[in-house]
């Protein structure tokens, strides 16, 4: 299938700096002095004195997919000791759709054991994060990378992010080709990046007239810009909160386009009013041939004016609150040489994912693994990694990351089923999918010891929350209802609490902010019901909904529902309500 190109000629998609560099915020000076994202950073890895990069470094490495950390849990021991922090390095993989072979599988393993402390980390947006990787290893880990054909490249920054898609292109052959359009949009979307072969590959650099970015410039986007495809009836990739949606509608010969969303975002600043989570609008329908105009247009739009001079309020939500949903449209319209047609309609019934065995149309089977919080590693009598790296070696299909952060082991040969249920017998993995409703539906952060947002415990602090909370659903009879819950160590919400019926964001070591009221399926925000607490107060709290939950539910009602029916918080309405 051919994809309509964007309208706009070559010279139309360059831009120059929209604002003098001296009424830019520093964040966007630094891009437009980086010599195009290159900085320091080959100087800064050559130096053998720390095991740190230069911060305008740090900031500059975020668009090649690179997170500059230390360990908190030896930060104070290592002031007191008069030492540097414990500098060590996030790498996020560049992984459209999460879709990764079984050769890719198997060298991403490898990666993790030789320089990743041994553990690999399925994301919220369906790719992979190398922890604990020392400077010295960022070269060879991003250069064995490169022979499987994976790369980190605006996997961070103010850029593009990876795209996501709902699970599984083997499932139908919606899925498939809407997988398809979602690779070929994150293809289209990534920076140029010369900066990024000479740096990690070596290439020289190459003398040229035409613009190293012709679409992003020398200052890139305001802010991360985060795309998502999604199938209904499941909105596994919680397509409200991405800054643009691609709804699919199919009809009886298959897949016809998608509706638009635009303007979601979960990210906000604690304390700070204006800054807020916020859900995207369905602004109307394009065929399928249209879905890369449509983002260069909405991608355009967000590049010219987003605010570049307070970071807090760059996102695309901003934009289209400032300007007015309509402006926007009116905007995005202008830009892509034709309107939406009028939105379809569609039917979400939920964001989780399906567990164990699933057969597609072509008669292939598919294996959701449940990982809680996505963490894959060795533990005594749960060997997780080497138990898929047994079934990658075995196993030809592939595999894909859900943004649940769960695990399927796609395109399984019916004759291979039994082989398949061999090995996670063997491994003791087939007993992981035996999980209460509560645990399958929920999410947490990485947050400490390595982010440096995190205020408080998210995915160490899960394991001891949820038995507590199962406890709670148990006594009142609802051991197995369904209800999402979501925990981030700090408000910038990367595990998307903002949309989960129990959502939990840190404020301080053990203290969080609780949430209420969510949608089920990700269609509507919680809302704030206790601020700043501990776990006693929690757990008290949610004991008392829950009771009353149990009691007065009508039928069919979901938790977050009856939250807001019971009046325990109010509807949220629109993002600028969240704070309110």
């Amino acid at each position: 299938m051919d994809l309509a190109p964007s309208p706009h000629a070559p010279t139309d998609r360059s831009r120059d700096l929209s604002q003098p560099l001296d009424r830019l915020g520093p964040d966007e000076t630094l891009k437009a002095d980086s010599d195009q994202l290159r900085g320091t950073i080959a100087l800064s890895l050559l130096d053998r004195i720390t095991g740190a990069v230069t911060e305008s470094d740090t900031k500059l490495m975020k668009f090649q997919g690179i997170y500059q950390q230390d360990d908190r849990d030896l930060r104070d021991e290592r002031r007191r000791q008069k030492l540097e922090p414990a500098y060590q390095f996030m790498v996020r993989v560049r992984l459209a759709g999460g879709v990764c072979t079984s050769e890719q599988w198997l060298t991403l393993d490898a990666l993790a054991r030789e320089h990743g402390g041994e553990t690999l980390r399925i994301t919220t947006r369906q790719t992979f994060q190398f922890h604990w990787v020392l400077k010295d290893s960022l070269r060879p880990l991003i250069q064995k990378l490169h022979t499987v054909l994976l790369d980190t490249v605006s996997a961070c920054g103010d850029d593009a992010r990876g795209v996501m898609c709902s699970v599984d292109p083997h499932l139908s052959a919606v899925h498939a080709e809407v997988y398809d359009l979602a690779k070929r949009a994150s293809d289209h979307a990534i920076p140029r990046m010369r900066a990024y072969h000479e740096i990690w590959y070596g290439e020289e650099r190459i003398a040229g007239s035409a613009p190293e970015e012709p679409f992003y410039g020398r200052t890139y986007m305001p802010r991360k810009f985060k795309i998502g495809f999604v199938i209904p009836p499941i909105n596994d990739i919680d397509v409200y909160t991405q800054d643009l949606g691609f709804i699919a509608i199919a009809g009886p010969d298959g897949l016809e386009g998608f509706n638009v969303a635009i303007g979601g975002g979960m990210g906000r600043t604690d304390q700070a009013p204006a800054t807020y989570p916020r859900l995207a609008d369905v602004i109307g329908f394009i065929p399928k041939d249209q879905v890369l105009a449509v983002s260069d247009a909405v991608m355009a739009v967000q590049r010219d004016f987003g605010d570049r001079r307070d970071r807090a309020r760059a996102r695309f939500k901003y934009t289209v609150d400032d300007k007015g949903l309509d402006w926007i449209v009116r905007e995005i319209e202008a830009r892509q040489g034709f309107a939406f047609a009028p939105a379809r309609p569609v039917a979400f019934t939920t964001n989780g994912d399906t567990f164990g065995w699933r057969q597609g149309e072509d008669g292939r089977h598919h294996y959701t693994l449940f990982v809680e919080a996505g963490r894959l590693d060795n533990r005594p009598g749960r060997p997780l990694l080497d138990g898929l790296r047994e079934i990658a070696r075995a196993h030809p299909g592939g595999f894909r990351l859900t943004p649940n952060q769960n695990l399927i082991i796609a395109n399984v040969a019916a004759r291979d089923r039994q082989l398949i249920d061999g090995l996670l017998e063997g491994f003791g993995l087939a007993e992981l999918n035996v999980q209460s409703g509560l645990r399958r539906n929920a999410i947490a952060c990485v947050a400490l010891p390595t982010c440096g947002l995190a205020m408080a415990e998210a995915e160490r602090y899960l394991p001891a929350l949820l038995p507590q909370i199962d406890a709670i659903l148990e006594r009142h009879g609802l051991a197995e209802e369904p209800i999402t819950l979501r925990i981030s160590g700090c408000p910038n919400g990367c595990s998307r609490p903002y949309i989960a019926e129990i959502g939990l964001t840190g404020r301080a070591p053990g203290k969080y902010n609780l949430y209420l009221g969510g949608g089920f399926h990700g269609q509507r925000l919680n809302k704030m019901d206790l601020e700043n607490v501990g776990e006693a107060a929690i757990l008290a709290r949610l004991d008392t909904v829950i009771a009353h939950y149990a009691r007065e539910r009508l039928d069919g009602e979901r938790f977050g529902d009856f939250a807001i029916r019971a009046g325990y918080v109010p509807e949220v309405k629109a993002g600028r309500d969240f704070n309110t």
